[in-house]
């Protein structure tokens, strides 16, 4: 008598059918625990740096953390699906504490402008090549040795050289990343016509506590006893130290330049946070101690205050309080009221694209409208976007690596700080300018105690130039002078350098 029978009276499987599936189990096991551990250690790094990266010394930590978790995670599963799960965990956890924070950068992923596709990719673009890019390539290395490791190659020699090839391809491109993300910054010295270091001239980077935050300045002079001359750029939240050091030179000659990046620009863009403390007083404030640094530093009584745009505005409010710290105010591409200049250039700008046929152009001002706006990615289309602006031919010694965003690419700026820098336009506009709706300089600064002079460009928009003339021509000052160059626009200084320079030597002997 047989008891083959006994085996279909329980429900027992197939013993081979059981022996296939555990594997299987225990693979998706620990693929859901790298799924774990990789939003454990991503987590850890986001709540240090919840926008991600913004030194060089956070990117570099990022990178060897993220290499550490991928490649434990494909030695530990010896599988290639390793790779997305991490990179899904991570995404995850960055994402999850990103949350309680606010920003263009690090806000909810849009595609309805270039703006808005502008700031994914200085935001979370810069993210997924230090870190998501990095450990996607150690996770595939990983799992790749442990099944070599294990005796497991792939069934083809097509696939094991595509295989090969592909991760030495990824290792490559994180290894160059490695590389790119540890050159320091550097500015090179003045050259005297022997080639050497120029005795007595000064070419420095430098960072300097400023209201409680590290913020950076670069200072180049030929002469370290010349006038300070203080450069405040535009945006708020944009850097000139790339477009100062193309189009300084001419000013180098007969000053020293200190270009100031302001706090959450620049160099000095991972000094954004706290955000509730970047306030316009407080960026008042910080310019009078970066004044005060520079008179201290080279024994000035007063530096030459030069604002282009948004540094206009600081650098009035900085003269009005601090007279004493200010040989003259120099404002190229002045601005007045931000308000009402935006009402102005919205209506400048709908009226060249229906002029022009431009059907697309006013269809984007039309589906905006009218400023103010309470998301900041609208201010950029409705006045930056007119091409009837920059329609115009600069000056022959205007050198045009001077402007956004090839400025950012010079050895000033360390591979980080070139990226961020991007970043911090988007996050410290959307701070700041919604503070800047409430000044009219035709009502609350008809006096300053200093010297001015306003550079206009004959090619400037009327929505900025008409208030920056009705201003002049009210305020009261010991002197002032309003010149028009004929080859600029909103930015002189950059349109036409070689003049710009020669203006200020004017007026330094005309103050002297």
């Amino acid at each position: 008598m047989t008891r083959t029978g006994s085996l279909m009276d329980h429900p027992v499987a197939d013993p081979g059918t059981t022996v296939a599936r555990r594997p299987w189990a225990r693979r998706a096991t620990r693929l859901g625990l790298v799924a774990v551990l990789a939003a454990l250690a991503a987590l850890a790094l986001a709540v240090v740096m919840p926008r991600g990266p913004m030194t060089t010394g956070q990117s570099v930590t990022a990178l060897l953390v993220a290499v550490t978790a991928g490649a434990g995670a494909g030695a530990w599963t010896a599988s290639r699906w390793a790779a997305p799960v991490a990179l899904l965990g991570w995404v995850g956890a960055f994402e999850l504490v990103r949350l309680g924070v606010d920003g263009p950068t690090v806000d909810a992923v849009r595609f309805d402008s270039v703006f808005a596709i502008g700031a994914m990719i200085a935001g979370r673009g810069f993210d997924t090549v230090v870190m998501g890019v990095p450990l996607v390539v150690a996770a595939l290395g990983g799992a790749a040795w442990a099944r070599r490791r294990g005796g497991r190659v792939a069934p083809s020699r097509v696939r094991r050289v595509l295989g090969r090839a592909g991760l030495v391809a990824g290792v490559l491109v994180v290894a160059v990343t490695a590389a790119a993300l540890v050159r320091p910054a550097s500015t090179e010295a003045i050259l005297g016509p022997d080639g050497r270091p120029l005795a007595g001239s000064v070419a420095e980077l430098v960072t300097v506590p400023i209201g409680g935050h590290d913020q950076s300045l670069m200072i180049r002079g030929v002469d370290a006893d010349a006038p300070v001359l203080l450069f405040l750029e535009g945006g708020p939240g944009g850097t000139a130290v790339g477009s100062m050091r193309y189009s300084g030179e001419a000013l180098e000659q007969d000053f020293v330049v200190a270009t100031w990046d302001q706090r959450g620009t620049g160099r000095s863009a991972d000094q954004l946070e706290p955000v509730a403390t970047l306030t316009l007083d407080r960026m008042v404030a910080d310019g009078i101690e970066v004044a005060e640094y520079l008179c201290d530093r080279f024994d000035e009584d007063g530096v030459y205050l030069v604002g282009s745009s948004w540094g206009t505005t600081l650098g009035v409010l900085v003269a009005q309080q601090r007279p004493d710290l200010v040989t003259a105010y120099v404002g190229a591409g002045q601005m007045v009221s931000q308000a009402e200049t935006d009402r102005l250039m919205y209506a400048e700008s709908l009226a060249y694209a229906t002029r022009s046929g431009d059907l697309d152009f006013a269809a984007d001002l039309l589906a905006v409208g009218p400023p103010p706006y309470d998301d900041a990615l609208a201010y950029p289309i409705a006045l930056s976007s007119n091409p009837e602006w920059s329609d115009f031919r600069p000056g022959p010694d205007h050198d045009w690596r001077a402007s956004y965003p090839v400025s950012l690419f010079v050895a000033e700026y360390t591979l980080t700080e070139q990226l961020r820098s991007v970043a911090g336009l988007y996050e410290t506009f959307s701070v700041l300018y919604p503070q800047l709706l409430g000044l009219d300089f035709r009502r609350d600064v008809t006096r300053l105690e200093v010297p001015v002079l306003l550079v206009q460009g004959v090619h400037e928009a009327q929505g900025r130039d008409v208030l920056a003339r009705e201003w002049f021509a009210q305020l009261d000052a010991p002197s002032k002078q309003l010149i028009t160059f004929d080859h600029s626009g909103h930015t002189p200084h950059l349109d036409e350098p070689g003049r710009f320079a020669a203006a200020m030597v004017e007026l330094r002997d005309a103050v002297a």
